[in-house]
């Protein structure tokens, strides 16, 4: 059955891959791209596609935008965009934390509960966050994402918990470190502040895991095609979806793990 979609996010990687596949399979989706220009390469991806997309703009940051959204009436509503900043939290300036916190976790929460209530009076609707790995496990210098991912996990958990008896389905999709771009501008941004001669952390250690991280990323099409799938599912499936799946146990001894470290 043919559902209308509204997905954030929607201007690049995961989020306009999906996009395309669900308008692909028949449903009607509201691409939302979080400045006016992504719009441009939008249209051109769908009518490459040979798709048609409803695009907006929707910073979920900014109330009048969140406003906006609700015209559409829609059936499933996924909370795909996100942001992150990078570095050592024992330095990193608190402000980049918080605008990754409004932009991942403040921003969606209230775009959500517009939904959400529309949703439970009517008995129907579906949630899906768009979470990570990293709101399960963390890496050396990525907590401002880890953070928000975290507390997404929370919030997302506990919607699920409170809105099932109201016929509203809740559930995450954690992808692994996929190469969309996302990740490489991740640890980009740590340059915008960290300088080896002022913080006492090490450089190498960062640079480490920067170049780590760049050298094992994932062909994003696996994960593109479990959101294509899961998102407008009206089976009964898993409240979290992660792929790639051997990132399951990898998270599972993560915080196993966690229980018997020793400091």
């Amino acid at each position: 059955m043919a559902k209308k979609v509204l997905i954030t996010g929607a201007g690049t990687g995961l989020g306009l891959g999906t996009a395309i596949g669900l308008a692909k399979n028949g449903h009607e989706v509201i691409a939302a791209v979080h400045i006016w220009p992504q719009a441009t390469s939008v249209h051109e991806a769908a009518a490459k596609a040979g798709v048609e997309l409803d695009v907006i703009k929707l910073d979920v940051t900014d109330p009048a935008d969140r406003e906006y959204a609700l015209k559409y009436d829609i059936d499933i509503l996924v909370n795909n965009a996100g942001t992150g900043a990078t570095g050592p939290v024992a330095e990193i300036p608190v402000r980049y934390m918080r605008e990754v916190m409004e932009t991942n976790v403040w921003g969606p929460l209230e775009l959500t509960q517009q939904f959400a209530a529309r949703f439970a009076r009517r008995g129907s609707g579906k949630i899906v966050f768009v979470s990570s790995v990293a709101g399960l496990a963390t890496l050396p210098f990525l907590a401002p994402y880890n953070a928000s991912k975290f507390a997404l996990e929370a919030v997302a958990q506990c919607m699920q918990h409170e809105l099932e008896g109201y016929g509203v389905r809740v559930c995450t999709i954690n992808p692994g470190p996929y190469r969309t771009g996302f990740n490489d501008r991740l640890y980009d941004q740590v340059d915008q502040w960290y300088d080896p001669q002022k913080h006492f952390t090490k450089e190498a250690p960062i640079r480490d895991q920067q170049a780590w991280l760049a050298n094992n990323q994932i062909h994003p099409q696996e994960m593109i095609d479990a959101m294509v799938e899961v998102i407008p599912s009206d089976e009964e499936h898993v409240f979290r979806t992660m792929v790639p799946k051997n990132f399951v146990g990898f998270c599972e001894e993560y915080q196993a793990r966690m229980w018997t470290t020793k400091v």
